[in-house]
């Protein structure tokens, strides 16, 4: 075998990966989700059979709309609204990506969701720590290897944004490497919440923005241009500002500087056929952006509703885009190099762990 085959089901399985864009409501066990509905007197679950509930989710993602899409998560939010709640679901699914050989995650969440009487922001974040701190040891025992950081999310359609911002910076240096704006984006412009962006662009610390994923070129435009943001969380809509009418593809002034400017786009092939951003595995953006020279990176947005793992947004690029095991390595790699930790570690995570994984499946 080598870097331009095409590698098994199995081999992908084994390659070392990361990502970038991961939320931590949108990633809970349906067992879980049960048994927490259960300690908690929920009644509002569509099922509490493990199996149709996880189909439940799937397929109500599946409507091709971003609204109804986030209406699901009223059930996952519904369950996490406590301190062992939150440690727990932290907890697993840092098990469950490092079981998948994740072995870098930035996971998000909006910690304003969980607020209630006995449990304030900082709380939050605190118990999301301390359930990541947790997942990582139970991984080690397990014989795995992987790191977790923490992206703290505001959402759009409430105020939140400014105190979100700052606890980004109060916490940057427990585990917090980034702020994240995500929710709506019809009808709540990124700039609307410039005065976070400026905030934390005043302070050096990083944040990316949900953009070009509901709307068109002109949300990732203001996200970068107006907002400054480092990475574009979906981004997949960047392909509207590309002309392919001739035979080479001729890219806009925003496409342009996208690509060479080397901002990551954190593309979710999956979660965006099922919002309607994109058609099919064969025909998603990520490809082509991919041959352009986009700095392009593989995610999994919403593990439980799009009833996925990176190894399965991998393995459907591989089958039905004929990605070979030097692609999911250029992704992988491009991921690392836009993470939002210091660049030494960034590039010992490359080095020590990437670059020898994929080097030794090649030799296989």
């Amino acid at each position: 075998m080598s870097l331009t085959s095409r590698p098994t089901q199995d081999q992908i399985k084994r390659a070392p990966k990361a990502v970038l864009h991961d939320h931590l409501d949108g990633g809970l066990r349906p067992q879980t989700i049960i048994e927490l509905a259960k300690e908690i007197g929920y009644n509002g679950l569509p099922s509490n059979d493990p199996i149709e509930l996880a189909t439940w989710f799937e397929e109500s993602a599946n409507s091709g709309s971003l609204v109804r899409y986030l209406e699901t998560f009223e059930h996952t939010v519904a369950v996490m609204r406590s301190r062992e709640a939150i440690i727990r679901v932290a907890r697993e699914a840092v098990v469950d990506l490092a079981r998948d050989g994740v072995v870098y995650a930035e996971i998000r969440g909006a910690p304003e969701l969980f607020v209630t009487d006995q449990l304030d922001l900082d709380g939050v974040i605190a118990a999301t720590t301390e359930g990541f701190a947790l997942g990582m040891t139970d991984a080690k025992a397990e014989g795995l290897s992987i790191r977790a950081e923490q992206i703290l999310c505001a959402l759009r359609q409430n105020d939140f944004a400014n105190e979100v911002a700052h606890k980004v910076v109060q916490y940057r240096d427990q585990h917090v490497v980034g702020f994240d704006i995500a929710g709506p984006e019809d009808g709540f412009p990124a700039k609307n919440y410039s005065e976070a962006f400026d905030y934390l662009r005043q302070e050096n610390a990083h944040f990316t923005i949900h953009a070009g994923e509901a709307f068109g070129p002109a949300s990732i435009w203001q996200a970068i241009q107006l907002c400054g943001s480092d990475r574009i969380g979906h981004g997949v809509r960047i392909i509207e500002d590309i002309d392919f009418s001739q035979s080479v593809p001729k890219l806009g002034r925003l496409a342009s500087y996208v690509r060479d400017r080397r901002i990551a786009l954190e593309l979710c092939p999956t979660s965006n056929i099922q919002t309607g951003a994109a058609s099919d595995y064969a025909t998603h953006p990520i490809t082509i952006l991919k041959n352009l020279g986009f700095r392009i990176t593989i995610n999994t947005d919403n593990r439980l509703m799009s009833n996925t793992t990176v190894s399965n947004e991998m393995q459907h690029l591989v089958a039905s885009a004929g990605w070979t095991l030097g692609d999911l390595q250029l992704a992988t790699v491009n991921s690392l190099k836009s993470a939002f930790i210091p660049f030494d570690e960034r590039e010992a995570i490359i080095k020590n762990i990437i670059n020898p994984g994929y080097a030794a499946l090649a030799a296989e």
